[in-house]
């Protein structure tokens, strides 16, 4: 009598098939104690993976554990110049202290590229108050090198509302108006969120961002409606990457300390 030979990969789908259809049938026949189940503490828990330690400042304001140091009054060795990208920024460094625009010299970009990012950055108006509206005081921090917060001294300067300190510039005005005085440093606490593309090139998500003036909120997770555009409605004509924060020379003497941020 022949014996039948039956292929290894047959046996093993046929004993497959059997136990997925037995326990199947068990599941479908055999509901639980109660229903539905009672919550377990263990059931909302989420255990791994680990969340990052980051080790905060001592000092309110400066930098925590995992950030990037931009400037700190000693060098400006992060920023290059935007006119030549070659060369060196061209402001002055006072005092080992904070750095200070040099008229018509033109902005400075960092060397390093950014996408989300939580932004630290102090900032003060010419000492000397010479003008009025938009010359006093102006410069502007850009996110992706295309996207503007505003810089001004707004302290008793009244200009266009989505132009003064704290606003995205020709977008957004900031919820209040929480400037000091020109002899006093004002800080901007940023979290900013890149814009999303798809893959045709077209906006998916615009950015947003959230901005805290000297600790006052003053841009509540607003949507950036496009590129900062001085004539026109701001939008998004085209797709891009990570890209450098710059820092707007606007013939005015204004005056940066303690720039840090962070990846997100």
């Amino acid at each position: 009598m022949k014996t039948k030979y039956h292929s290894p990969f047959l046996v093993t789908a046929i004993l497959l098939v059997a136990t997925l259809s037995s326990a199947q049938h068990k599941f479908v026949n055999t509901p639980p104690d109660v229903s539905p189940m009672p919550m377990k503490p263990e059931m909302t828990e989420i255990w791994e993976p680990q969340v990052q330690v980051v080790t905060p400042a001592k000092v309110l304001g400066n930098a925590p554990s995992d950030a990037i140091i931009l400037f700190d009054g000693k060098n400006l060795d992060q920023w290059v110049s935007q006119k030549e990208k070659s060369k060196a920024a061209p402001w002055k460094i006072i005092n080992n202290d904070y750095m200070e625009v040099v008229p018509s010299s033109g902005g400075i970009q960092t060397k390093m590229s950014f996408g989300d990012c939580q932004l630290h950055l102090e900032w003060s108006a010419p000492d000397e108050v010479l003008d009025g509206g938009q010359a006093r005081g102006n410069s502007g921090v850009f996110f992706q090198n295309r996207y503007e917060l505003q810089i001004l001294d707004s302290y008793n300067n009244r200009t266009y509302a989505n132009g003064q300190a704290g606003s995205i510039y020709k977008d957004h005005p900031p919820l209040v108006n929480a400037v000091k005085t020109p002899l006093e440093w004002n800080s901007y606490d940023v979290v900013y969120t890149a814009p999303r593309f798809k893959s045709d090139g077209k906006i998916d998500a615009p950015a947003r961002i959230t901005v805290f003036l000297n600790g006052v909120l003053v841009q509540n997770n607003a949507t950036i409606n496009g590129l900062t555009l001085y004539i026109g409605l701001h939008n998004y004509a085209s797709a891009h990457g990570e890209d450098v924060i710059s820092l707007q020379d606007h013939d005015s003497k204004n005056q940066f300390r303690n720039i840090w941020v962070r990846r997100l």
